[in-house]
């Protein structure tokens, strides 16, 4: 039986970020992925590679989630960017008509190409709406921050206690990423069952942040997920393909470069 996991997410013109990426991960670690497009962004090369940030409409991204669900048995599904809170409205009330056994959250906050009060509105109604249905999420540190309500992080134990916060939120597995923004020479995340924590740390692989690697993160963890996989076997899974996609990152003529998925068992 072929194993199957879904997206629910933004599009990114590049090819290093969003849906794409995330396809791209399913796709390494030998999973049939399907998804659904909330809102394309694109990068304006003519005024410093600014985000610019179209939502699609909400009756489209119902249409476009009854024929996935209606296609295929699923029961993982990560959520990526939506972007606006009629959005985030269709998308809650989609994931409640159904039992799945692992929403991935990946908790895109202060969606870039918006107007900040209405990015504003969107992180509120993220937090009400979707968080409670995750079962796992995975905040990077300002995202980590925010939901936690914490000045700074600034250590590992830091970290903890974020993912301690986060968890009060609703979901079960919390997984806190340190990235390039955790001081220190390591790359740090922090994963939280409820009952234990546990640290994964390698070096980092420069100080520049990497476009995808949030992305393909999550994703690598739903792909897993979808396999069988225990939630803390597919966080290790996910951060060797992370680290690995970093080393063999992809530059490009933009100020930024994207991570390449590639499988951590892959020779």
């Amino acid at each position: 039986m072929t194993n199957r996991a879904y997206v629910i997410a933004g599009s990114e013109a590049t090819g290093g970020a969003g849906i794409q990426a995330d396809l791209k991960a399913f796709q390494e670690l030998g999973v049939y992925g399907m998804g659904t497009i909330t809102c394309i962004v694109s990068f304006d090369p003519g005024n410093g590679w600014g985000h610019r940030f179209v939502p699609v409409d909400p009756g489209v991204i119902a249409d476009q989630i009854e024929a996935a669900t209606a296609c295929h048995d699923l029961d993982v599904v990560k959520i990526g960017m939506l972007g606006t809170p009629d959005t985030i409205d269709v998308v809650s009330k989609a994931l409640q008509r159904q039992t799945w056994r692992h929403v991935v959250l990946d908790p895109v906050l202060i969606c870039k190409g918006q107007e900040p009060g209405a990015a504003l509105d969107t992180d509120k109604a993220l937090t009400a709406q979707i968080l409670p249905l995750a079962t796992v999420i995975t905040p990077n540190h300002f995202e980590a921050r925010t939901l936690a309500g914490m000045e700074s992080i600034e250590t590992v134990d830091d970290l903890v206690e974020a993912a301690r916060r986060i968890r009060e939120l609703g979901p079960r597995h919390v997984v806190v990423k340190g990235g390039t923004e955790l001081p220190g020479p390591d790359a740090v995340d922090v994963y939280f069952d409820g009952e234990e924590v546990t640290v994964l740390s390698a070096p980092k692989i420069g100080e520049e942040r990497v476009s995808g690697a949030g992305c393909t993160f999550a994703a690598a963890i739903t792909a897993e997920l979808a396999k069988g996989a225990e939630v803390g076997d597919a966080v290790r899974t996910a951060k060797a393909m992370v680290r690995e996609g970093i080393s063999q990152r992809l530059t490009t003529h933009a100020p930024f470069a994207s991570v390449v998925p590639v499988s951590p068992s892959r020779p």
